[in-house]
């Protein structure tokens, strides 16, 4: 992610020449870099999973809107059990999350994870920060729906975690949050980069500015990061815990790596996740 948002950035100032929309148009394709396609072996795991299809009016962008799911059940209370909002990050699609979901599933939720517009089988289009919020409070809102009577927690991976924070900022129905590997905004992420001296910061349209949202989060935090994430520095993840004013852990997993860190820390994971969220 970090080589995307320094694409984007280097770009910006030539996209200034050509118009406003170009250079926002350059940063989404740069920071989302949507995608059909899963990676390696990733797919594989996603076999089982039922497929959840959300239609909705986009405020947005004044369509309608089709966003495509998985949705994989508890082993145990599947009917009553805690349900799971799961947003993925950058680049691939939801079903290179599958071996993740899983590990979310064997936790004792339930799990639904998207695509946002522009990924997998969602409505096509280039995704913007706007796009992505609305997407996920139209998937929270599924979730209400159609299991109103059981708690929800909110999960989100690197930019998934800037879209689980803004959701979190709006919502008062959630009982936990969980973030793992990601940032305090956009431009902080750029400037943690060789390139971060350049005085771009002020071209960045897409902010996704979780430092300034997290105090807005009513629900219990849970903090995860890799010591040894090299695309979103684990810094940046302490500044966001530091800044939450709720009943909060941060949990460093030690050598763990942007996409590593919940297989690695598996153990740590589960204690954090049962004793922190007093799940049973």
């Amino acid at each position: 992610m970090k080589r995307r948002l320094l694409f984007a950035t280097l770009t910006a100032a030539v996209a200034l020449t050509l118009g406003c929309a170009t250079l926002e148009e350059k940063q989404r394709a740069w920071i989302f870099q949507p995608s059909d396609q899963a990676w390696g072996s990733t797919a594989d795991a996603a076999q089982g999973m039922q497929s959840i299809w959300i239609p909705f009016h986009s405020q947005v962008t004044g369509d309608d809107a089709t966003l495509h799911g998985l949705w994989l059940a508890a082993d145990r209370h599947p009917e009553t059990g805690p349900v799971l909002l799961y947003l993925h990050g950058a680049r691939w699609n939801v079903e290179a999350s599958a071996p993740r979901i899983r590990r979310m599933q064997q936790l004792g939720f339930s799990v639904l994870a998207i695509d946002y517009r522009g990924f997998g089988k969602s409505t096509r289009g280039l995704p913007s920060e706007d796009t992505a919020y609305e997407d996920a409070r139209a998937a929270w809102a599924w979730l209400g729906a159609h299991h109103k009577d059981r708690a929800r927690y909110v999960f989100g991976h690197s930019l998934g975690g800037a879209i689980a924070i803004d959701l979190a900022s709006r919502v008062h129905d959630e009982q936990g949050v969980i973030v793992e590997g990601t940032f305090t905004s956009i431009p902080d992420v750029a400037s943690a980069t060789k390139w971060g001296w350049l005085p771009l910061r002020g071209l960045i349209t897409q902010r996704f500015d979780s430092l300034k949202k997290i105090t807005q989060v009513h629900a219990p935090l849970l903090v995860v990061h890799g010591s040894d994430d090299a695309t979103i520095p684990s810094a940046l993840g302490r500044r966001l815990y530091d800044a939450a004013k709720v009943r909060k852990e941060f949990l460093l997993v030690d050598g763990g790596t942007h996409f590593s860190t919940m297989a690695r820390g598996e153990d740590q994971y589960r204690d954090a996740v049962t004793q922190f969220f007093r799940l049973k």
